[in-house]
């Protein structure tokens, strides 16, 4: 069995080699960016499941900039991590964002102009997520860039009491893979995989994380990501 980091460098090189990646470069270490990434977001924004949905929580790497855009444009409300989760979440109504300005709104340069950061109690239920990977198996399992922020930001809002919600990623279709990517408990699956081709159901049958798996979480990490010691106190703190 392949490790994650050997799928992973796989999957970078291939988009690397083929041309099929997009800026920013270079591609590896980062959730990548794909030619076709507006045709993946409008497969999902096609979904009944986006639709009925009010509130989307979104990774903020560039391949879901489309989606993020389009949240706006339908009149949703818009929820991105704060990048490596130093700040927790940042908010964006489509009332606080001008006609015409919904792709500058949805940036990660220019988000908080337009958004605001909120603390975990005033964050509103979330009806669908939608997460970057790296790499994903057609039974739902994930790769991401190896930081586990994806995992951690469901398994936050699992804490706080948020009901599951379907998790759906978009792809190029070559980081669709058929290795058996390793998989540990506090990985996060996925639902749905949007690709420039389409949009299937994966039918996972892996359960999601119900919280935070505190045992897993360092004290560097606690300093590193003061989201985590904000929940910890929320929950546990007498």
């Amino acid at each position: 069995m392949k490790t994650k980091d050997e799928i992973r460098h796989k999957v970078w090189k291939q988009l690397t080699d083929e041309k099929n990646g997009r800026f920013p470069f270079p591609l590896v270490n980062r959730i990548p960016n794909f030619k076709g990434a507006e045709k993946a977001a409008a497969h999902i924004a096609s979904l009944s499941i986006y639709k009925e949905a009010k509130v989307v929580k979104v990774n903020p790497d560039s391949p879901q900039l489309p989606l993020r855009k389009q949240i706006l444009v339908d009149g949703k409300v818009l929820l991105v991590p704060t990048p490596r989760l130093k700040a927790g979440f940042i908010m964006v109504k489509p009332e606080w964002v001008p006609p015409g300005e919904e792709r500058k709104a949805a940036s990660l340069s220019h988000i908080k102009s337009y958004g605001k950061v909120i603390p975990l109690t005033e964050i509103p239920p979330i009806d669908l997520m939608v997460v970057g990977s790296v790499a994903i198996h057609p039974d739902g399992r994930r790769l991401g860039k190896g930081e586990g922020y994806a995992d951690r930001e469901y398994a936050i809002v699992r804490e706080l009491g948020n009901p599951p919600v379907p998790i759906v990623t978009s792809i190029h279709s070559t980081q669709l893979v058929h290795e058996d990517i390793p998989r540990d408990t506090y990985d996060l699956t996925v639902d749905w995989i949007a690709t420039e081709e389409g949009i299937t159901k994966t039918n996972t049958p892996y359960e999601k994380p119900n919280g935070v798996e505190w045992d897993h979480v360092s004290d560097e990490e606690m300093e590193e990501m003061p989201v985590l010691k904000e929940l910890w106190d929320l929950k546990y703190k007498k």
